[in-house]
């Protein structure tokens, strides 16, 4: 009986390899007894799995750094950075685009999030508004995009209709375009994008379930994406966030530490610094570095792109 079942089972997976030649819907045979594992089994069962997604992202590494030139050619030219998606892919971009302000103190509208099925969709699934590509191509109509922006499809499977819907209305205004997907590309989309991004992180654990792995593929991605470009845009002075938002009382602490650490002071000359300069800690540092007031400073920066380097290279 117990052979027949293996069998059995074993006829199932190859027949839903055959329905479905995307790699995020095959079956995963490493995982295919997770039901009889215990919890600890589990655990490194994933985590091995897991192991494999830093590889397939490195080998994007090509195909990335063009998307972040893309953006930074984007936002230099008073553009954005649009994320569109679907589910899990689509949570993804606005969580990514909702921790620019905090992280980098840019405008809320400079990398922004689409995801089917409106704000709803962020804590509840609205898997059926995915299907409608008219509805991904009126998302972005509302947005205004214009040939200055950079829209980004992100979508696992690559098929995602919403998401193709506004990427074809991206085009049709002349945005640059890229696209994210976890399955080997279609040579149309090739053709057809400014730039493909494919991590080949291979079938889930849980067979078609990418939050898992293309979910984790998906998040380095996207970090590296705009932590790049934001970085290229002067928005960090070594490896130190020094445009955050003096929002609340952790962030506050953070900048008046980079200024003890940047300018050599105490505490409390870093919290004046930081208050004479409208709370940027980069206009606090060039302040202090070069000792001249937050006007001249504010000036140097804006002459520098915003690099606090560059200003302290090249004096006031």
């Amino acid at each position: 009986m117990w052979c027949r079942q293996v069998k059995k089972f074993q006829f199932g997976h190859s027949f839903l390899s055959m329905q479905d030649k995307r790699l995020t819907e095959q079956p995963n045979p490493r995982s295919s007894r997770i039901d009889l594992l215990s919890s600890s089994e589990i655990v490194d069962l994933i985590n091995s799995e897991d192991r494999l997604v830093p590889e397939a992202v490195w080998k994007e590494r090509k195909a990335i750094a063009r998307a972040m030139d893309l953006a930074v050619e984007a936002f230099r030219n008073g553009g954005r950075l649009i994320y569109v998606g679907a589910g899990t892919s689509g949570r993804l971009g606005v969580l990514d685009a909702a921790e620019m302000p905090p992280t980098f103190g840019t405008d809320p509208g400079m990398v922004q999030g689409v995801i089917a099925g409106g704000p709803a969709a962020l804590v509840e699934a609205q898997e059926g508004a995915e299907d409608s590509p008219e509805e991904g191509g009126w998302a972005l109509d509302a947005l205004g995009v214009n040939d200055k922006d950079f829209v980004f499809g992100v979508a696992s499977s690559g098929t995602t209709p919403f998401v193709h819907g506004a990427l074809e209305r991206a085009r049709s205004v002349r945005a640059a375009t890229g696209i994210l997907l976890c399955t080997p590309p279609a040579d149309e989309l090739t053709r057809t994008h400014d730039v493909v991004i494919a991590p080949l992180v291979g079938p889930e654990v849980i067979t078609g379930s990418t939050r898992m792995k293309a979910g984790t593929a998906t998040k380095m991605v996207l970090n590296t994406i705009t932590t790049g470009a934001m970085v290229r845009m002067g928005k960090v002075y070594g490896n130190l966030m020094v445009d955050l938002q003096v929002t609340c009382a952790k962030l506050k602490d953070r900048g008046e530490r980079i200024l003890m650490g940047t300018l050599g002071v105490e505490r409390a000359a870093a919290e004046r610094f930081l208050e004479e300069a409208g709370g940027s800690v980069k206009v606090a540092i060039v302040m202090g570095r070069l000792e001249v007031g937050p006007q001249e400073a504010v000036r140097l920066l804006d002459k520098a792109g915003g690099q606090v380097a560059k200003v302290l290279e090249g004096g006031p």
